[in-house]
């Protein structure tokens, strides 16, 4: 299955934060929780160099909490603080403004010493299309300051805005990077939503989330869709659920553009259950 989408908004967007970061004194590098690494932009670690970085692992509430607390201590042994987040409840936000005056205490204290008093903390926040960034800080800055939506590419250019606890942020819009040669690390981002669906072939995608499904939590995909899985090839499986779930044609065939969409929005609104697809 072939994955590639790099609009030339995103060129202009890792220009646009190169030049930004004299002015940057911490990174909040945005990650999905239930694909920390095939949500990492590799370019991120390039562009912004030694700047102080705080990993937001949003979407916490549609992952698996063991894996959780595996890639917390997967990011800590690297040296990058982490948390957990949920930008649509606000669960966990309070920790973002208090880390950040932690990871930054020596450089504010210093310019504190120079006469500079109450300067904001000024934040970038980074991240792939669709990982939640807007919503998370539409929730830190207590007004719709960012435009969000469902899809990805919403934010179109580099934004400020102001935040809870003496906090600036430069909002810029999601990246992804111009190949993706992994083809598992291209569907992860597919089937999370950071690739928009139109360039996909959904039938597929669906087929493909549906079997790693089956491989990974197998019970929850029995309960949700009351069926049996066991003994059962993906092709069949896709048909039980597409029985149960009446998504039939006059004829009585299959409506696999239904059924494929129905798995597709099951998996990413977390009504499957709580699934991280890669471990550390």
């Amino acid at each position: 299955m072939n994955i590639n989408w790099y609009p030339g908004h995103m060129k202009k967007t890792k220009e646009s934060m190169k030049r930004s970061l004299p002015l940057i004194d911490i990174i909040y590098e945005v990650l999905d929780a239930r694909v920390p690494i095939s949500s990492k932009n590799p370019d991120v670690d390039n562009i912004i160099g030694n700047k102080p970085r705080l990993i937001i692992l949003n979407k916490a509430d549609l992952s698996n909490e063991i894996a959780n607390k595996e890639w917390e201590r997967f990011f800590l042994n690297k040296g990058i603080p982490t948390i957990f987040v949920n930008s649509l409840t606000g669960s966990g936000l309070n920790q973002i403004v208090n880390k950040s005056n932690t990871l930054i205490k020596d450089k504010m204290n210093k310019l504190k010493d120079k006469g500079i008093k109450n300067r904001p903390i000024r934040a970038m926040i980074l991240g792939v299309p669709n990982v939640g960034k807007s919503t998370l800080i539409n929730n830190l800055s207590g007004r719709k300051g960012a435009k969000t939506g469902n899809k990805p590419g919403v934010t179109k250019g580099n934004q400020w805005i102001k935040i809870k606890g003496n906090l600036e942020l430069l909002d810029t819009p999601g990246i992804l990077w111009p190949k993706l040669d992994n083809e598992e690390l291209a569907l992860n981002l597919a089937f999370t939503g950071a690739i928009k669906d139109e360039l996909l072939d959904i039938e597929d995608l669906a087929f493909k989330l549906l079997e790693k499904l089956i491989k990974l939590c197998p019970v929850l995909i029995e309960k949700r869709y009351n069926i049996i899985v066991r003994n059962h090839s993906t092709y069949e499986i896709m048909e039980s659920i597409a029985m149960n779930r009446g998504c039939i044609l006059k004829g009585g065939e299959i409506d696999y553009t239904r059924i494929s969409n129905t798995i597709i929005d099951d998996f990413r609104k977390g009504r499957i259950g709580k699934i991280t697809l890669e471990l550390p």
